[in-house]
């Protein structure tokens, strides 16, 4: 199981750090990743990582200001979101795959319940 947390309201130009915890399975070897859906819109990816945290790829829209990163002793995946705008407004989603994981939804065996990020003045 995967569980979400961190989102919120923030004004343009704010900060949020989304969090995944998971529990049970070999976290350590997956693949994990965090997408986001927008209403009336697929459900994107955002940013993935591997399971060493060696290798982390980024949506073109969030390249360098979005972070990924994982704690593998603490079985958790963070999303790092700064200079935020309200195109960023979405339902965030963190994944898992015990595979290489991909860049669609449908890569991904495990999902979190989503969390809402409101970007808003």
């Amino acid at each position: 199981q995967l569980q979400a947390s961190g989102g919120g309201l923030v004004q343009p130009g704010g900060s949020l750090k989304l969090s995944c915890t998971a529990s049970g399975g070999t976290f350590n070897t997956y693949t994990m990743g965090w997408f986001r859906q927008a209403p009336g819109n697929e459900r994107v990816l955002v940013s993935r990582i591997n399971w060493t945290g060696g290798t982390r790829e980024y949506a073109d829209s969030v390249k360098g200001r979005f972070t990924i990163s994982r704690d593998n002793v603490k079985k958790t995946v963070y999303l790092q979101m700064n200079g935020l705008k309200p195109e960023d407004t979405a339902v965030y989603y963190c994944a898992a795959d015990r595979g290489l994981g991909g860049r669609g939804p449908t890569d991904y065996e495990y999902w979190g319940q989503g969390t809402l990020v409101t970007v808003s003045s």
